[in-house]
């Protein structure tokens, strides 16, 4: 994994979520694809990203109240992040808000090993609409498959952005409504339709650096200008659901056809990770009621004695208190007497002169 992290690291800032580390139609022995095979949501406003699940292939992202940040400070900067797991057809659906700026854009893709490709771009100096696209199998003979659609605000306000990817089309929603549809046959004959395993991968990059080429630049909408940053892009929650179920996915030949992809039963790594208990309220969450309520009546059975003991403290406190206040107050009263004899002896001249008599 740290090698597919250094790859992305000196990958140009455009390609650094497009790329494959071994494309299984050009080679043998590509690694097999680790399925989702299920469904699960990740909330980066309350919680990080789990390693286990999410690999961060560039930068750092930052985890706040707001969701999880990636953030351009200075030239260079790419904060990446992709799923460790595939999904073979499904939903993805991503609540977030655009980073703002001239030439910075920030993307949802889904990617294959063999570079099919599902975009969501969104420019910063566009404050009214959003670019979807595709490729397939790394084809890029023209650029002429992007749409913009509009969208409220994107840079200010959070929206969900959604892909319903079936065999049969792929549908690109914006909150609750339906606003792309492509047919299989309509990508060149279902050539260029994706159709293999894809991860998910989200991003900032800065279209418009001055090492870009002048079209890359020009579609970024024009020079990014790295003093007004930062410039961040907050992803809130992530839900992904695989429509196939299995423990993981191979390239049974080099066509690049879904027919060919084989499944392996089981269930997934990812499935097991995100389904353990994490933290004190995971883990007792996770215990059976029985145990839950053996342990609640435990505790409470240590909050009785621990309370008994306290006022048996107090009972036994407060009786050697009264008997301290007894034995002074008998004293006191010794005292009083004494003192009343005293005076009356001095009144009856009891310790008067004649005493000298006797020296």
């Amino acid at each position: 994994m740290l090698y597919l992290a250094l790859v992305a690291a000196l990958l140009p800032a455009a390609f650094a979520q497009t790329w494959t580390a071994c494309n299984p139609l050009n080679s043998t022995g590509c690694p097999t694809n680790p399925a989702l095979g299920g469904n699960a949501t990740f909330l980066w406003n309350t919680t990080s990203a789990d390693s286990n699940v999410w690999n961060t292939t560039n930068g750092k992202v930052q985890y706040t109240p707001a969701g999880g940040e990636f953030t351009i400070n200075e030239r260079h900067d790419s904060p990446t992040i992709q799923s460790k797991f595939y999904i073979f057809f499904g939903v993805v659906s991503v609540i977030m808000r655009a980073a703002p700026g001239q030439g910075v854009i920030s993307s949802i893709v889904l990617e294959s090993d063999d570079l099919d490709e599902v975009d969501w771009e969104f420019i910063g100096g566009n404050h009214t609409h959003v670019e979807t696209n595709y490729f397939g199998k790394g084809n890029t003979t023209s650029y002429d498959r992007a749409i913009y659609y509009p969208v409220d605000k994107p840079q200010d306000q959070f929206h969900n952005y959604t892909v319903h990817w079936t065999k049969d089309a792929i549908e690109w929603w914006i909150d609750d409504n339906s606003v792309r549809t492509l047919k299989y046959g309509d990508a060149l004959g279902g050539k260029n339709f994706p159709q293999t395993p894809m991860n998910i991968r989200l991003g900032i990059w800065a279209g418009g650096d001055p090492d870009n080429s002048n079209g890359t630049i020009e579609w970024a909408g024009g020079l990014t200008n790295y003093g007004k940053g930062p410039y961040t892009m907050t992803v809130a929650e992530i839900y992904a659901q695989d429509f196939t179920s299995g423990k993981e996915y191979a390239y049974g030949d080099k066509t690049g056809d879904w027919e060919s992809i084989k499944i392996t039963e089981g269930q997934s790594k990812a499935i097991k990770e995100i389904t353990s208990p994490h933290g004190v309220t995971g883990r007792w969450k996770a215990l059976s009621k029985t145990t839950q309520i053996a342990i609640a009546a435990s505790a409470a059975g240590a909050a009785v004695l621990c309370l008994l003991a306290i006022l048996f403290c107090c009972i036994k406190q407060r009786r050697a208190g009264r008997r301290e206040y007894a034995e002074l107050e008998a004293q006191r009263e010794k005292e009083a007497a004494e003192l009343v004899e005293y005076k009356t002896k001095m009144a009856n001249g009891g310790f008067g002169h004649g005493s000298h008599n006797n020296w």
